[in-house]
């Protein structure tokens, strides 16, 4: 499998694994939604969009669109995470599509919201996005246990099984 492939199947998956849980989340009384856990994003909902405003910037950054903010208060829907995200999600597949060996190596200039200037090869920030979306995803099911609801199967394993 070449590093294009890779990398699109890792962005597909972490399009399926949101959106499952964005269904779990739809389940979940608003009380339970926004939930203070005491983390940084606090909550299911903040969890879960602080991932959604991840996944947008990147995607600004990588097409040289950069955003000025990162998460917008209207962000804080399930309506948002349902209608917004898929959208997201289908500009990655479409960039993702393109990406050759020789581009996945090109390196990106951004600056992030502060100002700070950065340069990171393109396949780096990719695997960086699939990453923290996993990782903050892993943050939300542990909520959801918590709160006595069964969270879908998110692992990557699972993912490789239903595209088999």
């Amino acid at each position: 499998m070449l590093l294009p492939d890779v990398i699109l199947t890792h962005l597909n998956y972490t399009a399926w694994a949101s959106t499952r849980l964005v269904e779990a989340a739809a389940a979940l009384s608003e009380e339970e939604l926004t939930r203070d856990f005491g983390t940084a994003d606090k909550s299911v909902l903040g969890t879960l969009v602080h991932v959604l405003a991840a996944d947008r910037i990147w995607h600004s950054r990588v097409i040289g669109a950069p955003r000025t903010t990162f998460i917008d208060p209207e962000d804080y829907s399930l309506k948002v995470l349902q209608t917004e995200w898929p959208v997201v999600h289908e500009k990655w597949a479409g960039y993702a599509a393109g990406i050759t060996p020789e581009s996945a190596a090109q390196v990106i200039e951004f600056k992030d919201l502060r100002g700070n200037p950065h340069r990171q090869p393109l396949w780096q920030i990719l695997l960086h996005m699939v990453n923290h979306g996993t990782h903050h995803r892993g943050q939300a099911v542990g909520f959801l246990r918590t709160m006595g609801h069964k969270p879908p199967a998110l692992d990557l394993i699972f993912y490789y099984r239903s595209i088999a």
